[in-house]
């Protein structure tokens, strides 16, 4: 499968990606921290931080250690919740506190071969700081944590 980023208008970026899994089962990898520690960031790092209050106004945080011992965290608010639909949420980079949030939302659709479509769809605080994140790896970065979410959920 393929994961596909798109910037279909300022501040905006889309990320495409089916999964061979029921809508079900990639929500419950996505929203439970036991999950998530499986799957989630880029295989040379170790997941140390996965907390998450899966409510309209709880807060989730993830992130990753590196062998030098520097950490990469991510932390947010959830605006709202749609179980096995939609999460929106905000994330913030905690190595940059002062930037503004990027404002999420995931949308989880079934396809007609039982699989699910994810799209997750993030409004970024300038096209700037969009374009400096891609320019960054983060589109190495998500492909090989959606291929990581795919190989979790095949053994699920």
């Amino acid at each position: 499968m393929i994961t596909l980023l798109t910037t279909p208008a300022d501040r905006e970026l889309v990320v495409t990606r089916t999964f061979d899994a029921p809508v079900g089962r990639v929500w419950e990898a996505w929203t439970r921290p036991e999950h998530v520690r499986r799957w989630y960031g880029a295989a040379g790092l170790t997941t140390t931080v996965c907390d998450i209050d899966l409510r309209a106004g709880g807060a989730w945080r993830w992130g990753q250690t590196a062998p030098d011992g520097q950490q990469i965290v991510f932390s947010g608010t959830y605006e709202e919740v749609v179980p096995a639909e939609r999460l929106v949420y905000t994330e913030n980079f905690e190595q940059m506190p002062d930037a503004d949030p990027v404002l999420v939302t995931l949308a989880f659709d079934a396809t007609p071969d039982g699989g699910t479509a994810l799209t997750s769809t993030s409004y970024w605080p300038t096209t700037e700081i969009r374009d400096q994140a891609l320019a960054a790896g983060m589109e190495t970065g998500v492909r090989e944590e959606y291929d990581r979410l795919a190989g979790y959920l095949a053994g699920m």
